[in-house]
């Protein structure tokens, strides 16, 4: 084959910046300036002279969107920053209290900058640019962990393959909402259904959907698009001081914003911007279910802080529910976890909020009686984003003339175990404890679950499986499961099977506080289990310890206390516990002596960037294991930072502060292990 020449490679290069200036034009700044018949033709003839001479093939160009075979399996991404999710408030007075709690934060009577976008409907997602190309893609999953889906995110026509101009950073992680435009969702179904495939009831589902097809041909063949709507870690550069600057920045580096976003002043802005809004809602092209307010400086969000796992800078301002009517079939009890039994109605399918709702919850039997919801009553259903549907009232006039009250059942319906109210309590529970199948399958979830024991591959289908047919009767026996006895299962195979058994290995060694979360003790989170680690810092100190003695530990109080006691005292609590122990789940065992000694206890520590020897949850909790405390931001009460690869921007803000930073090395010395 004859080699490229100088002035082919100038060719090439002179089409893909046309063709992505056009993109921009077209897609960002909605103002193309050429027909489609003219772009059509420039990207006709790059597509011949890339596959006249494939060598010269690069990854950004505009033809490799669909970049080839499907993926086997969506791996796993960890955020580098948290994706956060907002509060609500779905009443002006709700708005005002924000305002409000802002203000009181900041220390100021002056009002507030806020910045208002429409609450898009659609999936989140992060996108990491390197040097100023498209590296990775992920959703937002828990907020923590994600899922890769870069293989779809680059067949999206409004994402850029490489960012335009040079003064983006090294490394920019952007977010965005992936959504379909109404338009785009109408004309796909209108296909669909003319070839006798499945239609999509709403947008944000086909987004969803879409998004999470292992085959990027599937995502490339239905019309995706995404707005920016802020920035996660940055390196190699500094952004703007304000959230509305930072979005021009984007849009200049071809990050397409939404053209809805407004800049306000006080409550009085952005409760005039939500107004606006809402009135223009089923003109706009995309749905919306309400808006997002956020403190426009970046400064005070960074004085603002964050609660739990949302920011104290931001909230979520709903428009109001969807109510739809329709009928009720039945009334039926579920059974969790903790063995709450919990009314659902069962209806007449019915399309409200943009889902068809087949199910609505009625809370517990005061409230089931305060509605006095009958099977057969016509009902009002009330569905706000992605809340639970619910009873809103009967329509009594409609109401037919043999119904009856619903009474709360004597006996479990999932396994005949007497059911118990509290007095005082709205919640009655089954009390057959874990020989109940449906607390069994929660409770097994939960012990599985990422916060606890985190076992990959043990999914709500598998634990189904094997609670059914009686192989597992208690988490202990999870772990006697054998490669043969899981392949036998339906849709496992040997090769799924043997990765669970792994998962299962791996996941004996474990933390104190994530056993106790794993458990599922009533009332005993994560961060109650962190608690009771730290005060007893053994199992056998916990399991004899008094009622009295568990109230001494910090935020405890006397009702979580005596559900603990009440737990470990639990005859068969107490069998598990033991056979878990006997097939070797296990903690580094902590001394009192030790922590006290450790050059970690009473010590702040941020982490960023990728270890080597452990994920950063492994970091933390061996950090709390040893009396420290994790931090998410660096401060000047910060003791360390350790740094591993690809160290963010606190460490830059480490090095400001004068904060002590350890290399990976140098932490786990005095953690007291070697790499």
């Amino acid at each position: 084959m004859k080699p490229a020449s100088a002035s082919l490679r100038q060719r090439l290069e002179q089409l893909r910046s046309e063709i992505e200036r056009h993109n921009y034009l077209y897609h960002v700044l909605d103002s193309p300036e050429v027909p489609d018949a003219a772009y059509d033709r420039l990207m006709a003839e790059l597509r011949a002279l890339e596959l006249q001479y494939p060598e010269l093939v690069v990854p950004e160009s505009p033809t490799q969107r669909v970049g080839g075979a499907p993926v086997p399996e969506f791996s796993e991404v960890r955020h580098r920053l948290p994706m956060l999710s907002f509060d609500n408030a779905f009443s002006p007075e709700d708005v005002e209290a924000f305002d409000r709690r802002v203000r009181e934060r900041l220390e100021t009577d002056e009002q507030i900058g806020y910045f208002c976008e429409p609450k898009v409907d659609g999936l989140a997602v992060s996108l990491t640019y390197r040097e100023g190309l498209l590296a990775l893609g992920s959703t937002r999953g828990d907020g923590t962990v994600g899922e890769d889906v870069t293989h779809n995110i680059r067949t999206i026509e409004t994402v850029p393959l490489r960012l335009r101009g040079r003064d983006w950073p090294a490394l920019l992680e952007v977010r965005g909402e992936v959504f379909m435009s109404n338009a785009g969702f109408d004309e796909m179904n209108r296909r669909a259904a003319e070839k006798g495939e499945k239609v999509f009831v709403n947008p944000r589902n086909a987004a969803a959907g879409s998004l999470r097809q292992l085959d990027p041909r599937l995502a490339a063949s239905r019309p995706l698009e995404i707005y920016f709507y802020g920035a996660g870690q940055v390196e190699g550069a500094t952004l703007p001081g304000l959230h509305s600057e930072i979005l021009e920045v984007l849009n200049r580096w071809g990050l397409r914003t939404s053209p809805e976003t407004r800049a306000v002043v006080g409550v009085e802005g952005m409760l005039g911007y939500y107004e606006d809004i809402g009135r223009r809602r089923s003109s706009l092209r995309f749905q919306i279910d309400g808006v997002v307010y956020k403190v426009n400086s970046i400064e005070e969000r960074r004085r603002l802080g964050f609660v739990a796992r949302a920011p104290r800078w931001a909230i979520a301002h709903k428009f109001p529910a969807e109510e739809e009517m329709t009928i009720v079939r039945a009334i039926e009890w579920q059974v969790g976890r903790t063995g709450a039994l919990t009314p659902v109605a069962r209806l007449e399918p019915v399309f409200v909020g943009g889902v068809t709702v087949s199910n609505a919850t009625l809370h517990n039997i005061d409230e089931l009686r305060r509605k006095d919801v009958r099977v057969g009553d016509s009902v009002i259903i009330r569905r706000a984003g992605d809340v639970i549907p619910e009873v809103v009232r009967v329509i009594l006039e409609k109401r037919p003339s043999k119904s009856s009250q619903v009474r709360l059942p004597q006996k479990c319906p999932v396994c005949g175990s007497g059911v118990e109210r509290e007095e005082g309590e709205a919640v009655a529970r089954c009390t057959g404890a874990l020989t109940c199948p449906a607390q069994l399958k929660e409770s097994l979830r939960h012990f599985a679950s990422r916060r606890a024991l985190d076992i990959e591959g043990l999914g709500s289908k598998l634990i189904d499986q094997l609670v059914d047919s009686g192989m597992v009767r208690n988490a202990a026996d999870l772990f006697g499961l054998s490669v043969d006895q899981l392949a036998g299962l339906e849709r496992m195979g040997e090769r799924s099977a043997a990765n669970v058994v792994e998962s299962l290995g791996r996941s004996k060694q474990t933390t104190f506080a994530r056993f106790l979360h794993a458990l599922g003790i009533r009332d005993v989170g994560e961060a109650t289990a962190g608690s009771l680690a730290r005060h007893f810092r053994s199992l056998e100190a916990l399991r004899s310890s008094s009622v009295e003695e568990i109230e001494e530990v910090p935020d405890i109080g006397p009702i979580t206390a005596g559900h603990v006691h009440a737990f470990f005292a639990e005859r068969r609590n107490a069998k598990v516990i033991d056979a878990l122990v006997g097939h070797r789940v296990s903690w580094p065992a902590v001394q009192e002596a030790t922590v006290r000694n450790s050059p970690l206890s009473g010590k702040t520590v941020v982490l960023t960037g990728k270890l080597a020897t452990m994920s950063r949850g492994e970091a933390g909790d061996h950090i709390r294991v040893l009396g420290g405390k994790v931090a998410g931001s660096v401060s000047k009460n910060t003791d360390y930072v350790v740094v591993g690869d690809e160290a963010g921007s606190k460490l830059k803000k480490a090095t400001q502060l004068g904060v002590k930073i350890l290399e990976e090395d140098e932490f786990l010395k005095l953690l007291g292990r070697k790499r």
